[in-house]
């Protein structure tokens, strides 16, 4: 029996047996994302291609650019496809960087040490596709890494940024701050942060990636230089993302090849997956603002059944209201191990996932929870729950019929 026949025949997990409380990680595509990706799947032309079936296919690309830069509040022009949210971050990051070094050394190339603003200022919230891409400019270019603090709550203060700024605003070459913590779910003043910096003419950037399928992200209306958004956090494909790059705006690529993307960002251009991503972004637009409230609701259900179930949880981040993700809840349990305990909850068929990031096996307190002035005891024993389009409230009150539990089985084991 071949592979392909012996797959086929093997009993399939049951699905909706399993609680999925991680969409933040990444969420289910969406069926009409599904559909049009296996359509474009069973086609054939390279974008780049000038024959028949390559015009074909730039069609896709182009018509799914125009849907995207509609959903986002963008020109068409403005949308530069990427793999996703890593690389559309560091295309912004380090191009960004680049592009102002070069302009203001006046030539190109590698700018010397002083003849260039070198100060790269960040949250220290920020994804680690924005953090290692600073912490690389620093090791590699000779930039200076400037930390942004945050309020117990997550948030920058415009106020703070301000002044980081005025300090010595000539030596400031990039601002980049995330829309919204895929952690702890705080969301961002963008508007008024992209402002400051345009004041002194300073590029800013934004990773939208946990905003854009939960709240009304617009790209012009944000004032932002640079924004970063993918497919799967929103119903489309692993792969396919976006950098939204205002008019003017040219970062230096990181990518070298045929030049595709207005010569920001070379590759072949994924056609089907493209065309999933855009679908999934004008389906989740539709739904947005009925599906947010709708997941607001079963979130605070969420932090009630659990606070009820272990009166001791700590919610990190915002309170529940507009400035916290509708879909996220974030929890310390205190004598917990974050890792002990979601792996208790996945025996019972509940996935979610821990606060902190493992690296070489090692488990690491979560750098925003230490941002936001937490011990590393709290930040080592968090959890999050993220929740979607496919979330009922079934997963909620599965959640809160087993969380209880799960801690005290996670403390004994802790002791």
């Amino acid at each position: 029996m071949g592979y392909i026949e012996y797959a086929a025949e093997r009993p399939r997990p049951a699905e909706d047996c399993v609680v999925y409380l991680d969409h933040a990680a990444t969420t289910p595509m969406l069926p009409e994302a599904l559909a049009v990706m296996t359509d474009e799947l069973g086609q054939l032309g390279n974008p780049s291609s000038l024959h028949n079936a390559g015009r074909r296919a730039r069609r896709v690309v182009e018509e799914s650019r125009e849907q995207i830069a509609e959903v986002f509040g963008a020109r068409p022009s403005e949308v530069i496809f990427t793999s996703g949210g890593t690389e559309a971050d560091n295309l912004a990051v380090k191009g960004l960087y680049w592009a102002r070094r070069e302009a203001a050394a006046g030539r190109s190339g590698p700018a010397r040490s002083g003849m260039a603003p070198r100060r790269v200022l960040a949250t220290a919230i920020e994804h680690h596709a924005v953090l290692d891409s600073v912490h690389w400019l620093a090791g590699h270019e000779d930039a200076e890494e400037h930390w942004l603090p945050v309020d117990e709550a997550g948030v920058l203060q415009p106020a703070t940024l301000a002044e980081a700024i005025a300090a010595a605003p000539g030596e400031v070459a990039l601002v980049t701050v995330m829309w919204a913590n895929n952690e702890v779910g705080a969301v961002q003043p963008i508007a008024e942060l992209a402002a400051l910096a345009r004041e002194y003419g300073i590029p800013f950037h934004t990773d939208a990636v946990q905003a854009a399928g939960q709240l009304p992200v617009g790209f012009a209306a944000s004032g932002a230089d640079a924004m970063t958004i993918t497919g799967h956090k929103f119903g489309g494909p692993v792969g396919a993302g976006a950098l939204l790059l205002a008019r003017g705006v040219q970062p230096v690529p990181v990518l070298h090849g045929g030049g595709q993307e207005s010569e920001v960002r070379s590759g072949t251009l994924d056609a089907p997956a493209i065309r999933a991503f855009a679908v999934a972004a004008a389906v989740m637009a539709s739904r947005r603002d009925e599906e947010a409230a709708r997941l607001a609701k079963l979130r605070d259900d969420l932090i009630a059944q659990v606070l009820a179930a272990v009166p001791d949880a700590i919610l990190n981040g915002p309170p529940a209201g507009p400035g916290r993700l509708p879909g996220n809840a974030h929890f310390s349990f205190p004598g917990c191990e974050g890792d002990a305990l979601l792996m208790l909850l996945d025996a019972k068929g509940i996935a979610c996932s821990t606060g902190s990031a493992c690296t070489a096996g090692v488990a690491q307190p979560s750098h925003v929870l230490l941002a936001m002035g937490a011990d590393e005891a709290r930040s080592r024993g968090s959890l999050r729950f993220s929740l979607g389009h496919t979330s009922t409230q079934d997963d909620v009150d599965a959640l809160g019929a087993a969380i209880g539990e799960a801690v005290q089985r996670a403390r004994r084991a802790a002791r």
